[in-house]
């Protein structure tokens, strides 16, 4: 085993002493060798230690600019800062690279989302969900986008099958409860927001949505 898998492993068992001692051997050992420099960086990530996981992955597109990987992790750093449009830039310049993963083209997803660029984030949230179709997380968002986007009917099929896969998806029940609501439906709106509730007592939009639709069934 070599010493980056040693690492990683060492990583994964939260053993974080030993996997940077390490990285350090292997950059010592490879300097121009771009791929400790990211799996330093991934560590340091996991260590909150932001600043310096970005100067590793700069570190490494220098080295590399085709570092696909070091992009991505530049990327997941602008995203946790709300940089929405420099995570933007590095998940799109990740998958120019070749970076075939679902996390990248759910996180760009993510990114254009919070841009409230729903529409645009439609085909990298349905490109990560036919790579990844069995996440309930990934598909939510991209019926999330689908019901942002104003694409109603498509967004309520797509809750459903969330519901299909995990069924205490609380935040489908609330969106299959607006899309009732939507609907004129409301017993069936009622039904989705009880049920977030009771997966999530302090589902403060369903509790809303519950009350609203109460309101509406007295007024009757």
């Amino acid at each position: 085993m070599d010493k980056n898998t040693q690492a990683i492993n060492y990583m994964r068992e939260h053993n974080f002493e030993e996997a940077a001692r390490l990285f350090n051997e292997v950059i010592e050992e490879q300097p121009d060798e771009p791929l400790g420099y990211i799996n330093f960086g991934n560590l340091l990530v996991q260590l909150n230690e932001n600043d310096r996981a970005a100067r590793f992955f700069e570190k490494a597109i220098e080295l590399d600019a085709g570092a696909a990987t070091a992009y991505y992790g530049l990327g997941n750093l602008f995203f946790e800062q709300s940089l929405f449009q420099k995570a933007q830039m590095n998940f799109q310049q990740a998958i120019e690279l070749g970076l075939e993963e679902s996390d990248v083209y759910f996180m760009l997803g993510l990114t254009l989302q919070n841009q409230e660029q729903f529409k645009f984030a439609l085909p990298y949230l349905l490109r990560a969900t036919e790579m990844n179709p069995f996440d309930d997380e990934i598909l939510f968002q991209y019926g999330l986008s689908l019901a942002q986007s104003n694409i109603l009917e498509d967004a309520e099929n797509v809750f459903k099958r969330v519901l299909v896969m995990n069924q205490e998806h609380s935040d489908a029940h609330y969106n299959l409860g607006v899309l009732s609501l939507f609907n004129e439906n409301v017993d069936e709106a009622l039904s989705h927001f009880n049920d977030a509730l009771r997966i999530q007592p302090e589902h403060v939009l369903a509790a809303n949505g519950k009350k609203n639709v109460e309101q509406i069934i007295n007024e009757n």
